[in-house]
Protein backbone atom coordinates (compact mmCIF):
# COMPACT_ATOMS: atom_id res chain seq x y z
CA UNK A 1 0.00 0.00 0.00
CA UNK A 2 0.88 3.41 -0.80
CA UNK A 3 2.50 5.92 1.62
CA UNK A 4 -0.10 8.39 2.44
CA UNK A 5 1.61 12.11 0.73
CA UNK A 6 1.64 14.75 3.55
CA UNK A 7 0.28 17.84 2.89
CA UNK A 8 3.06 20.52 1.98
CA UNK A 9 3.03 24.53 1.69
CA UNK A 10 5.44 27.04 0.58
CA UNK A 11 6.55 27.87 4.50
CA UNK A 12 9.38 26.98 6.67
CA UNK A 13 10.65 27.05 9.90
CA UNK A 14 11.98 30.33 9.69
CA UNK A 15 9.00 31.77 8.06
CA UNK A 16 6.73 34.60 10.00
CA UNK A 17 3.05 35.45 10.64
CA UNK A 18 3.33 38.27 8.26
CA UNK A 19 4.38 36.25 5.57
CA UNK A 20 1.69 33.52 5.86
CA UNK A 21 -1.53 36.01 5.88
CA UNK A 22 0.35 38.54 3.28
CA UNK A 23 -2.50 39.62 0.22
CA UNK A 24 -4.87 37.29 2.99
CA UNK A 25 -8.29 38.78 3.23
CA UNK A 26 -10.38 37.63 6.50
CA UNK A 27 -12.88 40.13 6.29
CA UNK A 28 -15.64 38.76 7.89
CA UNK A 29 -13.85 35.99 9.70
CA UNK A 30 -14.89 35.42 13.29
CA UNK A 31 -12.18 34.74 15.17
CA UNK A 32 -11.42 33.18 19.05
CA UNK A 33 -7.96 33.20 20.76
CA UNK A 34 -7.60 31.39 23.52
CA UNK A 35 -4.36 32.91 25.82
CA UNK A 36 -4.08 35.94 23.04
CA UNK A 37 -2.64 37.94 26.53
CA UNK A 38 0.85 36.90 26.08
CA UNK A 39 3.09 35.27 23.60
CA UNK A 40 2.65 33.28 21.05
CA UNK A 41 -1.66 34.38 21.12
CA UNK A 42 -0.54 38.48 21.04
CA UNK A 43 1.14 37.51 18.13
CA UNK A 44 -1.19 35.62 16.74
CA UNK A 45 -3.93 38.20 17.56
CA UNK A 46 -2.02 40.53 16.15
CA UNK A 47 -1.55 38.47 12.09
CA UNK A 48 -5.64 38.01 12.57
CA UNK A 49 -6.73 41.40 13.12
CA UNK A 50 -4.09 42.30 10.46
CA UNK A 51 -5.73 40.76 7.76
CA UNK A 52 -9.03 41.82 8.63
CA UNK A 53 -10.49 39.20 10.70
CA UNK A 54 -13.11 40.21 13.34
CA UNK A 55 -10.88 38.99 16.91
CA UNK A 56 -12.05 38.10 20.16
CA UNK A 57 -9.64 37.68 22.34
CA UNK A 58 -10.50 35.34 25.27
CA UNK A 59 -8.14 36.14 28.13
CA UNK A 60 -7.92 35.86 32.01
CA UNK A 61 -6.88 39.12 32.98
CA UNK A 62 -9.08 41.60 30.59
CA UNK A 63 -7.39 44.30 32.36
CA UNK A 64 -4.28 43.43 30.12
CA UNK A 65 -6.55 41.97 27.51
CA UNK A 66 -7.78 46.01 26.40
CA UNK A 67 -4.33 47.08 26.94
CA UNK A 68 -2.81 44.36 24.22
CA UNK A 69 -6.04 44.73 22.05
CA UNK A 70 -5.53 48.64 21.59
CA UNK A 71 -2.03 48.47 21.40
CA UNK A 72 -2.82 45.72 18.16
CA UNK A 73 -5.10 48.03 16.96
CA UNK A 74 -2.43 50.73 17.10
CA UNK A 75 -0.09 48.73 14.98
CA UNK A 76 -2.31 47.07 12.26
CA UNK A 77 -5.16 50.34 12.24
CA UNK A 78 -7.74 47.59 12.29
CA UNK A 79 -10.28 47.86 14.58
CA UNK A 80 -8.98 46.59 18.36
CA UNK A 81 -9.94 43.06 18.85
CA UNK A 82 -12.72 42.05 21.44
CA UNK A 83 -11.95 41.14 24.74
CA UNK A 84 -13.31 38.32 26.45
CA UNK A 85 -12.84 36.99 30.20
CA UNK A 86 -12.04 33.22 29.78
CA UNK A 87 -10.38 30.83 32.64
CA UNK A 88 -10.30 27.82 31.10
CA UNK A 89 -9.79 25.44 34.58
CA UNK A 90 -13.35 27.67 35.70
CA UNK A 91 -15.99 25.83 34.05
CA UNK A 92 -18.33 28.63 35.27
CA UNK A 93 -16.23 30.48 33.20
CA UNK A 94 -16.28 28.78 30.32
CA UNK A 95 -19.79 28.18 30.30
CA UNK A 96 -20.52 31.96 30.48
CA UNK A 97 -18.30 32.57 27.45
CA UNK A 98 -20.17 30.14 25.44
CA UNK A 99 -23.35 31.81 27.04
CA UNK A 100 -22.30 34.98 25.89
CA UNK A 101 -21.30 34.08 22.20
CA UNK A 102 -24.00 35.67 19.76
CA UNK A 103 -23.71 34.16 16.10
CA UNK A 104 -21.32 32.40 14.29
CA UNK A 105 -18.05 31.30 14.41
CA UNK A 106 -15.47 30.97 11.67
CA UNK A 107 -12.31 30.00 13.38
CA UNK A 108 -11.41 29.06 17.01
CA UNK A 109 -7.63 29.16 18.03
CA UNK A 110 -6.92 26.87 21.56
CA UNK A 111 -3.71 28.53 22.06
CA UNK A 112 -3.54 28.92 25.36
CA UNK A 113 -1.43 26.88 27.79
CA UNK A 114 0.42 26.17 31.01
CA UNK A 115 3.09 24.40 32.54
CA UNK A 116 3.81 23.82 36.46
CA UNK A 117 7.36 22.75 37.64
CA UNK A 118 5.08 20.50 39.99
CA UNK A 119 2.01 18.79 41.20
CA UNK A 120 -0.63 21.54 41.37
CA UNK A 121 -4.30 21.11 40.80
CA UNK A 122 -7.26 22.99 39.83
CA UNK A 123 -10.05 23.29 42.53
CA UNK A 124 -12.25 20.06 41.64
CA UNK A 125 -8.71 18.10 42.15
CA UNK A 126 -7.96 18.00 38.11
CA UNK A 127 -3.99 18.13 37.74
CA UNK A 128 -3.85 21.42 36.22
CA UNK A 129 -1.46 21.03 33.00
CA UNK A 130 -4.38 18.63 31.50
CA UNK A 131 -7.35 20.56 33.04
CA UNK A 132 -6.06 23.82 31.15
CA UNK A 133 -4.39 22.25 28.36
CA UNK A 134 -7.03 19.52 27.31
CA UNK A 135 -9.78 19.72 29.12
CA UNK A 136 -10.88 23.73 29.18
CA UNK A 137 -10.29 24.15 25.31
CA UNK A 138 -12.40 20.79 24.93
CA UNK A 139 -15.39 22.15 26.95
CA UNK A 140 -14.99 25.15 25.18
CA UNK A 141 -14.76 23.93 21.48
CA UNK A 142 -17.83 21.73 22.52
CA UNK A 143 -19.38 24.18 23.71
CA UNK A 144 -18.98 26.49 20.56
CA UNK A 145 -20.24 23.45 17.91
CA UNK A 146 -23.38 25.04 17.45
CA UNK A 147 -21.58 28.44 16.71
CA UNK A 148 -18.67 26.82 14.67
CA UNK A 149 -21.59 24.74 12.61
CA UNK A 150 -23.38 28.07 11.70
CA UNK A 151 -19.62 29.44 10.66
CA UNK A 152 -19.25 26.34 8.48
CA UNK A 153 -22.53 27.25 6.83
CA UNK A 154 -22.03 30.66 6.30
CA UNK A 155 -18.79 30.35 4.75
CA UNK A 156 -18.36 26.78 3.10
CA UNK A 157 -15.96 25.72 5.95
CA UNK A 158 -14.80 26.68 10.09
CA UNK A 159 -11.63 25.40 11.35
CA UNK A 160 -10.12 24.91 14.75
CA UNK A 161 -6.11 24.80 15.75
CA UNK A 162 -4.95 23.51 18.64
CA UNK A 163 -1.53 23.60 20.29
CA UNK A 164 0.51 20.95 20.95
CA UNK A 165 4.65 20.38 21.49
CA UNK A 166 7.19 18.18 20.71
CA UNK A 167 7.33 17.45 24.18
CA UNK A 168 3.50 15.30 23.35
CA UNK A 169 6.63 12.49 22.38
CA UNK A 170 7.52 11.82 25.94
CA UNK A 171 3.93 10.06 26.81
CA UNK A 172 0.56 9.09 25.52
CA UNK A 173 -2.65 9.78 27.40
CA UNK A 174 -2.37 7.54 30.46
CA UNK A 175 -6.09 6.97 30.73
CA UNK A 176 -5.68 5.10 34.02
CA UNK A 177 -4.73 7.67 36.15
CA UNK A 178 -5.06 10.61 33.91
CA UNK A 179 -5.16 13.11 37.03
CA UNK A 180 -1.86 11.52 38.71
CA UNK A 181 -4.30 10.27 41.31
CA UNK A 182 -2.05 7.56 41.94
CA UNK A 183 1.74 7.61 39.94
CA UNK A 184 4.36 9.59 40.90
CA UNK A 185 3.96 13.15 39.49
CA UNK A 186 6.04 14.00 36.67
CA UNK A 187 5.57 17.73 35.90
CA UNK A 188 7.41 16.75 32.37
CA UNK A 189 4.90 13.75 32.07
CA UNK A 190 1.99 15.64 32.49
CA UNK A 191 2.18 18.52 30.09
CA UNK A 192 3.13 15.65 27.44
CA UNK A 193 0.18 13.91 28.31
CA UNK A 194 -1.62 16.94 27.96
CA UNK A 195 0.16 17.90 24.75
CA UNK A 196 -0.66 14.39 23.21
CA UNK A 197 -4.38 15.24 24.38
CA UNK A 198 -4.75 18.13 22.16
CA UNK A 199 -3.41 16.47 18.97
CA UNK A 200 -6.07 13.79 19.69
CA UNK A 201 -8.90 16.08 20.29
CA UNK A 202 -8.47 17.47 16.43
CA UNK A 203 -8.05 13.64 15.17
CA UNK A 204 -12.20 13.04 16.69
CA UNK A 205 -13.41 16.59 16.39
CA UNK A 206 -12.90 16.39 13.06
CA UNK A 207 -13.99 12.49 12.64
CA UNK A 208 -17.02 13.89 14.48
CA UNK A 209 -17.77 17.28 12.30
CA UNK A 210 -16.38 17.33 9.13
CA UNK A 211 -19.79 16.32 7.70
CA UNK A 212 -20.41 19.77 9.00
CA UNK A 213 -17.75 21.53 7.72
CA UNK A 214 -15.57 21.64 10.44
CA UNK A 215 -12.00 20.51 10.50
CA UNK A 216 -9.76 20.64 13.27
CA UNK A 217 -6.05 20.66 13.14
CA UNK A 218 -2.88 20.62 15.36
CA UNK A 219 0.12 22.51 15.04
CA UNK A 220 3.54 22.23 17.20
CA UNK A 221 4.58 25.84 17.39
CA UNK A 222 8.79 24.64 17.92
CA UNK A 223 10.56 26.04 20.58
CA UNK A 224 9.39 29.84 21.61
CA UNK A 225 10.98 31.43 24.55
CA UNK A 226 7.77 32.98 25.78
CA UNK A 227 5.66 33.01 29.06
CA UNK A 228 5.18 29.45 29.29
CA UNK A 229 8.56 28.74 30.47
CA UNK A 230 8.40 30.93 33.26
CA UNK A 231 7.57 27.19 36.00
CA UNK A 232 10.03 25.06 33.95
CA UNK A 233 12.14 23.35 36.82
CA UNK A 234 16.05 23.62 36.34
CA UNK A 235 15.70 19.38 34.88
CA UNK A 236 13.24 21.16 32.59
CA UNK A 237 15.56 23.99 31.65
CA UNK A 238 18.63 22.12 31.54
CA UNK A 239 17.21 19.83 29.06
CA UNK A 240 15.89 22.19 26.86
CA UNK A 241 19.45 23.56 26.61
CA UNK A 242 20.77 20.67 25.65
CA UNK A 243 18.42 19.83 22.97
CA UNK A 244 19.40 23.32 21.24
CA UNK A 245 23.06 22.97 21.93
CA UNK A 246 22.20 19.17 20.23
CA UNK A 247 20.43 21.17 17.34
CA UNK A 248 17.66 19.33 17.66
CA UNK A 249 15.64 22.76 17.90
CA UNK A 250 16.68 26.50 17.85
CA UNK A 251 14.58 28.79 19.14
CA UNK A 252 11.70 30.58 16.95
CA UNK A 253 11.05 34.23 17.43
CA UNK A 254 7.24 34.68 18.27
CA UNK A 255 6.55 35.79 14.55
CA UNK A 256 7.85 32.61 13.45
CA UNK A 257 6.39 30.12 16.53
CA UNK A 258 2.80 31.53 15.51
CA UNK A 259 3.47 31.17 11.49
CA UNK A 260 2.32 27.57 11.54
CA UNK A 261 -0.76 28.47 13.59
CA UNK A 262 -1.36 30.69 11.25
CA UNK A 263 -1.15 27.99 7.96
CA UNK A 264 -3.78 25.82 9.74
CA UNK A 265 -5.75 28.82 10.40
CA UNK A 266 -6.03 30.62 6.75
CA UNK A 267 -3.86 28.29 4.10
CA UNK A 268 -6.23 26.39 1.67
CA UNK A 269 -4.16 23.17 1.82
CA UNK A 270 -6.05 23.10 5.61
CA UNK A 271 -9.82 24.17 4.47
CA UNK A 272 -11.13 21.08 4.10
CA UNK A 273 -9.10 18.57 5.84
CA UNK A 274 -8.37 17.91 9.75
CA UNK A 275 -6.51 15.76 11.85
CA UNK A 276 -2.98 16.69 11.11
CA UNK A 277 -0.39 17.72 12.96
CA UNK A 278 1.92 20.03 11.55
CA UNK A 279 5.29 21.55 12.16
CA UNK A 280 7.30 23.87 10.93
CA UNK A 281 4.40 24.92 8.10
CA UNK A 282 4.54 21.49 6.72
CA UNK A 283 2.62 18.14 7.81
CA UNK A 284 4.39 16.32 10.02
CA UNK A 285 5.95 12.65 9.56
CA UNK A 286 4.62 10.16 11.82
CA UNK A 287 6.85 7.83 14.18
CA UNK A 288 6.38 4.49 16.14
CA UNK A 289 5.56 5.15 19.76
CA UNK A 290 9.11 3.70 20.69
CA UNK A 291 11.13 6.61 18.97
CA UNK A 292 13.17 8.61 20.52
CA UNK A 293 12.41 12.67 20.37
CA UNK A 294 15.74 13.26 19.89
CA UNK A 295 16.14 11.10 16.74
CA UNK A 296 12.71 13.09 15.22
CA UNK A 297 11.98 16.59 16.89
CA UNK A 298 9.96 17.16 13.67
CA UNK A 299 7.51 14.28 13.83
CA UNK A 300 4.39 13.18 15.63
CA UNK A 301 3.70 9.56 17.30
CA UNK A 302 1.58 7.53 16.43
CA UNK A 303 -0.48 7.55 20.11
CA UNK A 304 -1.11 11.00 19.00
CA UNK A 305 -3.10 10.15 16.20
CA UNK A 306 -4.79 7.17 16.83
CA UNK A 307 -8.20 7.38 16.34
CA UNK A 308 -9.23 4.78 18.86
CA UNK A 309 -7.51 7.00 21.45
CA UNK A 310 -9.41 9.93 20.24
CA UNK A 311 -12.46 8.60 20.41
CA UNK A 312 -11.76 7.16 23.92
CA UNK A 313 -10.42 10.36 24.96
CA UNK A 314 -13.23 12.35 23.57
CA UNK A 315 -15.91 10.16 25.98
CA UNK A 316 -13.50 10.52 28.82
CA UNK A 317 -13.13 13.96 28.46
CA UNK A 318 -17.37 14.56 28.01
CA UNK A 319 -17.85 12.49 31.36
CA UNK A 320 -15.81 14.64 33.18
CA UNK A 321 -16.69 18.24 32.18
CA UNK A 322 -20.33 16.45 32.80
CA UNK A 323 -19.34 15.81 36.33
Amino acid sequence: MAATRLISTPFTASSTTDEVVEAVDLTGVRTIVTGASSGLGVETARALTAAGAEVFMAVRNPVVGAEIASRIAAQTGRPEPHVRPLDLVDRGSIARFVAAWNGPLHLLINNAGVVTGGLERATDGWELQFATNHLGHFALADGLHSALRDGAAERGGARVVVLSSTAHMRSGVDFDDVHFLFRDYDPQIAYAQSKTANSLFAVEATRRWAREGIFANTVNPGGVATGLQRNFTPEQKASLDAAEAAGVFAYKSVEQGAATTLIAAVRPEFAHTGGHYLDDGQEAYTVSNDASLGDHPHGVKEWALDPALAERLWRVSTGLIAS
